[in-house]
């Protein structure tokens, strides 16, 4: 990439974060990546109280960890990244203002990382430090137990692979409503179909597990628990968690080949602001 190319990304993101940040489409995000962080800021403060410490510190990691695969991957990071992602080309076609953009001398390519790339930013910024705060926050009333497990055992450590694997949720998703939102006119449509399909994961066979994100980031996740209620458990499909050296860069290829999809489309886009 030369600096030309480089600085035009970087103008695309500078002009882009902001409107994302401050659209009005989208403030109900900042709310759905908020909602754990006050649950859990309640959940502390409740268990301070002498009557209510009954659970020690493994208890509030597993908590945690239904609370990652419940909450932000099923259903805060994924419609998050709907929210932020499906608009940055589908909102500038609704206020007809995505015309000015093709005018400029610039490769349509680099219009597309350069919005992906905001979108990313502003993914990250909210649901990165929801994640690891919500971590932090839900342990907090174990108090030196907490610090304990924070700074002498594992906590750290898992931390960091929550936070690892809501980067790397929002970068497939986002890239997935991305392209969503540049060649479907109405983005829940594809968005409910993938959601079906992610949520459908457990129960479907071992080579279909593996054609959706949810599986390799559920592998990622450093607490491994059985999210499935007992009357469904019996027609979940045991499979085997793809390894960290395989998941890792397996989602990056998957996100950038949806990004060349998304910049191959947008090379050969018509807008037509009637339909």
């Amino acid at each position: 990439m030369n600096a030309a190319w480089a600085r035009q990304i970087r103008a695309v993101i500078g002009l882009e974060w902001r409107k994302t940040f401050l659209s009005r489409r989208g403030w109900w995000v900042y709310l759905v990546a908020l909602a754990p962080v006050g649950l859990n800021l309640m959940h502390s403060l409740v268990s301070t109280q002498v009557q209510f410490r009954n659970h020690g510190v493994f208890q509030d990691i597993r908590i945690f960890a239904i609370e990652f695969e419940t909450y932000f991957l099923h259903l805060g990071i994924f419609f998050g990244c709907m929210g932020i992602f499906s608009n940055l080309f589908r909102g500038e076609m609704l206020e007809k203002t995505l015309h000015y953009y093709f005018l400029t001398p610039m490769k349509r390519e680099l219009l597309v990382i350069g919005k992906y790339l905001s979108g990313l930013i502003v993914a990250l910024v909210l649901f990165v430090p929801s994640a690891t705060l919500s971590f932090w926050l839900l342990g907090r009333h174990q108090g030196a137990a907490w610090s304990e497990f924070l700074q002498h055992g594992p906590g750290l450590s898992q931390m960091g692979w929550y936070a690892v694997v809501t980067a790397l949720a929002c970068a497939g998703y986002g890239a997935v409503f991305l392209v969503a939102g540049l060649l479907v006119k109405n983005p829940m449509i594809p968005a409910a179909v993938v959601w079906v399909w992610e949520n459908l994961n457990p129960f479907l066979p071992s080579l279909l597990k593996q054609i959706s994100v949810i599986f390799y980031l559920k592998s990622l996740c450093p607490v491994q628990v059985d999210s499935v209620p007992p009357p469904l458990a019996v027609l979940v499909t045991e499979t085997d968690p793809t390894p960290a050296w395989l998941a890792v860069p397996g989602l990056v290829i998957v996100a950038s080949l949806i990004l060349a999809y998304a910049a191959y489309s947008a090379r050969r886009a018509e807008i037509s602001y009637g339909e």
